[in-house]
């Protein structure tokens, strides 16, 4: 599968707007495509059909991902919030690293599956006849010292090229290692025969029919959207670093065409990945050649090195995988999570969770539903605000953020900080309804006059439909009944139209809507037994 950084970033070269992206196969898809195939095929036991199903995700991958971007749909990508993002990283993140436990620890017997219980079962059920302790040793150490020059690189940033060089370093080193010592022979894995040269057509070999097109486009869906998400956000990243512009649609495009063309050239998903384009960034690149450059490097390789690389250590592979997944776990970014948003939080440990304890496909689901939970949350119970004014100004503001702000007596000014719609409107109504009525509680008590007039303040609300406005018409014959006038403040333009065009104006009056709170309260004042002291001539 080297041919997934060959082929795919010459495709890119041509098409992409991001100058700074590498490409390539990256590990966060990698791992869910290996999961959701190892769902259906043994890759040991039924390597054809493996590989097979692998093309034939790839393919619908890339169908996903350029049919977003020539229908224009690359926002449905922000569905997946930020912290869900996180929260599915972290995951990911500890699900690689326990699947490399295998080889990590020299285990020959492994599960399959890819939550923590089972393969934690897995391990400590071969510690005293599975696990190689002179593969443990060097899985250690090349891990630590992965470790360290990430480190270096991280303290100094002149020093990147130490975490850059790092992993080629410890392949050779380990490499010859095992050939010096012949450690194959003492339970060490090797990767053995690598086939040599560029692989063959795989046009063939993809499940144009039968049961197992349906899953491929499945698992193609779920890792193409996965990849999209990964590559476009790295390509505004760094485009936002050098203040260049980055065309969405063209990215899905171009990324949509690469995997289309790598499916049918031996290649599975491949995607933007966030350490090789780092490099590129530290090195200086200006033009997305340096795609070419990668790829024509891979060919060499692939055509004249390969034989070099019958013994490197599985166990080499494994710490490389360690060390480059362990920093998507980000701590810091959860804690800021949760002390801004405590729904996002549930978001991002909703996504974490769900990838750790059952499935990559699983943590992703409950991702999105709770985006979408939140979404429809926050859509269908928008805040009001209850406004006051604030000493010496005719400037009104909302009590809660201003405690010097005071209330208007008999007058009640709300907020709608939303588009009012079908989904929300009744909510509105009931609410502005319940202010007045549990303020007018409050007076009450403090002997305080009751109120009479209602001014909404609209100057949130840029939309609203049928529903909405019936429900203003409830909501104003409700207060006809309470003998309190209703008038409203600073309406957009779409609004103010609708109101128009529905009569709502006419029926409250054109006199009853106003340009400030300002002017609405001066005018309501003015109907008053006595008019504030504070308020402006």
């Amino acid at each position: 599968m080297a041919d997934s950084s060959f082929v795919p970033p010459l495709i890119y070269a041509f098409m992409g707007s991001s100058r700074d992206i590498a490409i390539g196969p990256v590990a966060v898809v990698s791992l869910l495509l290996g999961t959701l195939l190892q769902n259906e095929f043994d890759p040991n036991k039924q390597a054809e059909d493996y590989l097979r199903l692998a093309f034939t995700a790839t393919f619908f991958a890339g169908v996903t991902q350029a049919a977003l971007g020539c229908l224009r749909l690359g926002f449905l990508i922000d569905f997946l919030s930020h912290a869900a993002t996180v929260g599915f990283m972290a995951g990911a993140a500890i699900t690689i690293m326990l699947q490399q436990l295998k080889g990590f620890l020299g285990i020959t017997n492994f599960t399959t599956k890819t939550d923590i219980v089972n393969v934690m079962r897995s391990v400590f059920s071969n510690v005293h006849h599975g696990w190689n302790w002179q593969t443990i040793v060097i899985a250690t150490s090349f891990l630590a010292f992965l470790l360290i020059c990430k480190l270096i690189a991280k303290k100094n940033k002149k020093l990147f090229w130490v975490a850059a060089i790092a992993p080629l370093i410890s392949v050779i080193l380990s490499t010859l290692f095992v050939y010096l010592f012949h450690a194959n022979r003492h339970g060490v894995a090797i990767v053995k025969h690598i086939k040599k040269g560029v692989n063959p057509s795989s046009v063939n070999k993809i499940f144009w029919s039968g049961p197992y097109l349906a899953k491929g486009v499945k698992i193609g869906v779920v890792a193409g959207l996965i990849g999209l998400t990964e590559a476009v956000a790295i390509g505004r990243a760094f485009a936002a670093r050098k203040d260049y512009p980055i065309d969405g649609n063209r990215e899905m495009v171009a990324l949509g065409t690469m995997n289309i063309v790598g499916s049918l050239t031996s290649c599975y998903v491949a995607t933007g990945s966030f350490s090789r384009t780092s490099v590129n960034f530290m090195a200086g690149c200006e033009t997305a050649v340096s795609n070419i450059v990668m790829s024509l490097v891979v060919l060499l390789t692939l055509e004249v090195i390969t034989p070099l690389f019958k013994y490197i250590p599985n166990a080499i592979l494994a710490s490389i995988i360690i060390s480059a997944v362990i920093g998507l776990v980000d701590i810091q970014a959860m804690i800021l999570i949760w002390k801004i948003d405590k729904f996002d939080f549930i978001a991002c440990m909703g996504a974490f969770l769900g990838v750790v304890f059952k499935s990559v496909e699983i943590g992703l689901l409950i991702a999105v539903c709770i985006s979408f939970a939140k979404i429809l949350l926050q859509v269908t119970r928008p805040r009001t605000a209850l406004l006051g004014n604030l000493p010496g100004t005719t400037i009104y503001r909302n009590i809660q953020q201003y405690p010097e702000a005071t209330m208007v007596p008999g007058i009640l000014i709300i907020r709608v900080d939303s588009s009012i719609y079908f989904s929300n409107s009744n909510y509105i109504r009931e609410r502005l309804l319940r202010w007045l009525t549990d303020l007018e509680e409050q007076n009450k008590k403090k002997n305080q006059p009751r109120f009479q007039h209602l001014i909404i303040d609209l100057s949130p609300v840029i939309d609203i439909d049928t529903s909405g406005l019936h429900a203003f018409e409830d909501l104003y014959k409700g207060l006809q009944k309470r003998d309190v006038q209703l008038a409203l403040a600073n309406p957009g333009r779409v609004v103010i139209e609708k109101f128009n065009s529905s009569k709502f104006a006419d029926m409250i009056g054109q006199e009853r809507i106003f340009l400030t709170v300002g002017d609405a309260v001066h005018a309501c004042a003015a109907t008053l037994d006595e008019e504030p002291s504070f308020l402006a001539p």
